[in-house]
């Protein structure tokens, strides 16, 4: 997660109230459900000496949507008594930990921010002779993926795309037509694909639909955007079962890839440990994250770390990204670092 993305939320100076509504499955009495749980907010929030121009705000925010829309989908907000909601974004479902509220000078957005590193950027590209679906979608553990774009390619050959069956020279020159058309069209979605990437930025590219449609598109793209593709036979153009087939390929594939980055991230910081390119601990991370030097905080998985709120808004400002390490790492107080410069070269000599 690039966490300078939270910069707006920090240019408030504090108290702030972070709120968490767990997702839950819409019932008939969910406008009540709503109201009571908001209730049970709000009297946390006012425990803890909340400003009731900030638990208004919040509350507001989350209320705009109808009563079923709002159990269904997660969300974190952070308001300000000042400048309002400052924070309003949709929170994983099935993390389970039940609605949360707090009051501080700093908001909790720890929760929020695990859920965001762990979270894969998948281009989806369904192929066939004639074009391909390609869908942008940000797939969170445990969770639908989120789709962001949809769209229909067409690839912009003339020629049909269908071989015919008998021999015969006429049939080997529609063939060989037919053929170059499927290359054509391939060309066209991967050159759709590639400029998608520029902007999307995918951690992987997963190619699924019919096998020749979906190597001639692999073979057209640029060699650093082959090198995330994964193939899957699962999943096809129709929906139904094959919808929901390829969305547990999307979901098993982006959970592969979180693993692997995380894995690799600690890797980095075991390595970096002994030659001072990392930090460990939250001393010693906390005073890299006030000179700027940390590239990468990784927060291990089910381990609260200890400043983490001030960890995040100082990691926030200085542009750093955020990764969760798999749980059982052991790194000292939850927390370690990828630093971009050795801590005693930013120190006068």
């Amino acid at each position: 997660m690039d966490l300078s993305r939270l910069r707006p939320v920090y240019e408030h100076d504090g108290p702030f109230a972070t709120v968490y509504l767990e997702g839950r499955a819409p019932a008939e009495d969910a406008a009540k459900q709503v109201r009571l749980r908001w209730q049970a907010l709000r009297e946390r929030l006012e425990a803890d000496g909340a400003d009731p121009r900030a638990v208004d705000a919040a509350e507001a925010a989350a209320r705009t949507d109808t009563p079923g829309e709002e159990q269904a989908d997660g969300r974190v907000i952070v308001a300000h008594p000042e400048a309002g909601v400052v924070l309003d974004e949709h929170w994983d479902a099935a993390l389970g930990a039940g609605d949360a509220a707090h009051w501080g000078h700093l908001p909790e957005l720890g929760a929020y921010g695990r859920e965001a590193a762990r979270a894969v950027r998948a281009l989806v590209v369904l192929a066939d002779r004639e074009g391909a679906r390609v869908r942008q979608e940000v797939v969170a553990e445990q969770h639908t993926p989120e789709t962001r774009a949809d769209e229909e390619v067409e690839g912009g050959a003339l020629e049909g795309v269908h071989k015919p069956r008998e021999g015969g020279l006429s049939h080997r020159v529609i063939q060989h037509r037919a053929e170059n058309a499927v290359s054509r069209n391939a060309q066209d979605v991967a050159d759709y694909v590639a400029r998608t990437a520029d902007t999307f930025h995918p951690r992987v590219v997963i190619l699924a639909g019919e096998v020749q449609a979906r190597t001639a598109v692999r073979d057209a793209l640029p060699a650093p955007l082959r090198d995330t593709v994964t193939e899957t036979s699962r999943g096809g153009a129709h929906a139904g079962s094959s919808d929901e087939a390829l969305t547990d390929e999307v979901l098993r594939i982006a959970e592969r890839e979180s693993t692997a980055d995380a894995e690799e991230q600690v890797d980095r910081l075991r390595s970096g440990l002994g030659h001072d390119r990392a930090a460990e601990g939250s001393q010693a991370v906390g005073a890299a994250a006030e000179m700027g030097a940390v590239d990468t905080l990784l927060l291990e998985d089910g381990a609260a770390a200890s400043r983490e709120a001030f960890l995040l808004r100082n990691c926030a400002e200085s542009a750093s990204t955020l990764t969760v390490a798999p749980a059982g790492t052991g790194l000292k107080d939850g927390v370690g670092a990828l630093l971009r410069f050795p801590l005693e070269q930013s120190t006068p000599g």
